[in-house]
């Protein structure tokens, strides 16, 4: 879609796109005024690359299977004045950049699970707004009351008209009576609660005075009481000292602590290889009144291990990406988004931003622990973790990139300058493969479950060597985020969609479908073919043990170069992998040894049609395959 530079108006609405994939985050930019996707099964969050529509207008999304956090991404949207995201997933607070929306009417986001206040709404000239059956909390603003069409039921509004004050925050009108001098007398216009009196008594004034002397005494005393405690505890002294001891001009320097942002109890430093213990998180005080001051700050401790890895500020990766440019955006996936990163050491990195169905409580410890669990991970066929960040309640995982992209670019959409796979290459790639999910499955203790596995997440060399990405994620996420994502993909397992789980058997399932993708180079599921193709796994299983089937759904782009005995064993693999019944399917260690012996019988045949005494036969070409 990123040729359709013209396109002003895209209407899919209304039709059964998506199968529980994500929208393209390529969609037509610079001249589109109005894009309805609404009533469909796109899945994932809402697309970033809406944020690159200057001229949009009228967005719609709604009815589909969207979740996930609304990300900032409307801050360049001056034109938009209809936004329709009702009925879907979305979770989390409503983004800062709502409030830029200056030419806003409509906004429906009825039917979500959003949570949080919706004041980034007040100042917008909105006539119709829709919040209804979501999770929001707090005062609705008395500027949205005033619009004719508003929705707000079936959600946890708190009573009243709005919050009350701050502590220990004197009414206004207070202030302005203490500003004034005991002698100072009510001009004609002041309102006075006594009648026709025009100042201040003798008597009142004592009164007065008399209260500062007894008030004087009974602080002077506490001061005492004070003293002589902290003298008889030193140790509660040194706790509370930090908080008290600033100089004032000290104080006046000091920056307000925003609501959105986390207390940085110490900066990262810069990127270096260093062994570091999970940083606390500290909980803050609302208010710092004297009960506040005399405690000490929570922390929370993780079990997690220390993480021998690089560590990188928000900064540094801002740089690299060039602030996370669309121009640097690698792809998109389950966990998020990953962009290239160039250093000025010309290293080249990938960099994964974290969606907050990893994360979903923004927790540093859970997130410190998910970079422990993955940076244990060691195998020549994974993706090893390089480096992270958790600075500014940002969390980024850093880790190698592959020049050559992933394994799905290469089958499916190769162009002109890239050459297809060969045969090698293919069977290269699935014992690789084979080789990361058994060490993921049957060395790793306990075992890990990828869930994941599919063509798109592995990743290839500039020697075609397979990478295997995403491993050890999906311990965070739900089997049913999981799920809802694969549904309609071809990955899944059939024991998946009944029962909602994931296992070591539904890993091979999905491995079964990477290798008929390898074979036939075809998708895994493929709308745009015949009913009956499809589904490649319904399409191949019943041809797998015919040879001239196998001949016929072979990918085109090997143009007949490969060994029909290789080619036979290969599909052999294939059937026991992606057969129906879970117990029935091998174990991973099992497929690595079927495609082992699988290249060893091509290196034998290779020696000995070398030698001397070989003899060359009609189907001596297999020396040239594996």
């Amino acid at each position: 879609m990123n040729t359709m530079d013209s396109l002003v108006e895209l209407d899919m609405s209304q039709n059964s796109l998506g199968g529980g994939q994500q929208i393209q985050y390529n969609l037509p930019n610079k001249k589109l005024e109005r894009l309805n996707l609404a009533g469909n099964q796109f899945s994932g969050a809402v697309p970033y690359s809406i944020s690159t529509m200057p001229k949009l207008q009228y967005l719609n999304l709604n009815h589909n299977q969207l979740s996930g956090d609304i990300t900032d991404i409307f801050s360049n949207l001056p034109s938009l004045t209809t936004v329709d995201l009702s009925s879907n997933s979305l979770t989390g607070n409503l983004p800062q950049s709502f409030t830029s929306l200056s030419s806003l009417k409509t906004l429906y986001l009825q039917n979500n699970q959003l949570t949080g206040s919706i004041n980034v709404l007040a100042n917008l000239p909105l006539d119709d707004l829709n919040v209804a059956n979501n999770r929001f909390t707090g005062w609705i603003p008395n500027e949205l009351k005033k619009i004719n069409s508003l929705q707000t039921d079936g959600n946890s509004w708190s009573t009243g008209s709005a919050p009350p004050p701050p502590p220990f925050t004197a009414p206004p009108h207070s202030r302005s009576n203490r500003r004034k001098s005991p002698g100072q007398h009510s001009n004609g216009n002041n309102n006075s609660s006594s009648g026709g009196s025009s100042g201040i008594g003798a008597g009142a004034i004592a009164g007065i005075i008399v209260s500062v002397l007894v008030i004087g005494a009974v602080v002077a005393f506490f001061l005492i009481k004070r003293k002589q405690r902290k003298g008889a505890i030193p140790e509660l002294y040194e706790q509370r000292q930090p908080f008290n001891s600033f100089p004032s001009n000290e104080v006046k320097e000091m920056k307000p602590i925003q609501e959105a942002t986390t207390v940085e109890v110490e900066s990262l430093p810069s990127p270096a290889a260093v062994s570091l213990k999970p940083p606390p998180k500290i909980e803050r005080n609302q208010s710092f009144d004297d009960d506040d001051i005399a405690s000490k700050p929570v922390v929370k401790k993780s079990n997690a291990a220390p993480v021998k890895a690089t560590v990188y500020s928000v900064a540094d990766l801002q740089m690299a990406t060039d602030s996370f440019n669309m121009d640097n955006l690698i792809g998109e996936g389950t966990f998020g988004r990953v962009y290239r990163a160039q250093f000025s050491d010309t290293k080249v990195l990938a960099v994964k931003k974290l969606n907050s169905t990893v994360l979903p409580s923004q927790s540093s410890d859970d997130f410190y622990e998910l970079v422990s669990n993955i940076s244990k991970l060691h195998h020549p066929n994974l993706s090893e973790l390089v480096g992270y960040c958790m600075e500014h309640g940002q969390h980024l995982l850093v880790f190698d990139f592959y020049r050559n992209g992933s394994l799905h670019d290469m089958l499916h959409l190769s162009d002109e300058y890239n050459k297809p796979l060969s045969w090698n290459s293919r069977v290269k790639i699935a014992l690789g493969s084979a080789r990361a999910l058994e060490h993921l499955h049957e060395i790793c203790s306990p075992s890990i479950i990828h869930k994941n596995f599919k063509s798109s997440n592995i990743l290839l060399d500039t020697e075609l060597n397979p990478h295997i990405s995403d491993a050890g994620l999906s311990n965070f996420v739900p089997d049913a985020e999981f799920q809802a994502s694969d549904q309609g993909s071809g990955y899944g397992a059939p024991e998946v969609d009944m029962t909602g789980q994931y296992t070591l058997k539904s890993d091979v399932y999905s491995f079964g479908v990477v290798m008929l993708e390898l074979l036939t180079g075809r998708k895994p599921f493929d709308s745009s073919r015949p009913r009956s193709e499809q589904s490649l796994v319904r399409w191949a299983t019943p041809q797998l043990h015919d040879i001239d089937a196998l001949d016929r759904m072979v990918d085109p782009a090997l143009k007949g170069l490969y060994p029909a005995k290789s080619l036979s064993r290969f599909a052999d693999v294939v059937a026991l992998c992606v057969q129906p019944e879970p117990e029935f399917r091998p174990p991973m260690s099992e497929v690595v040894q079927a495609l082992v012996r699988l290249v060893q019988r091509a290196n034998m045949t290779r020696r000995m049609l070398d030698g001397e005494e070989a003899s060359r036969r009609p189907d001596d070409q297999d020396h040239e395959f594996v």
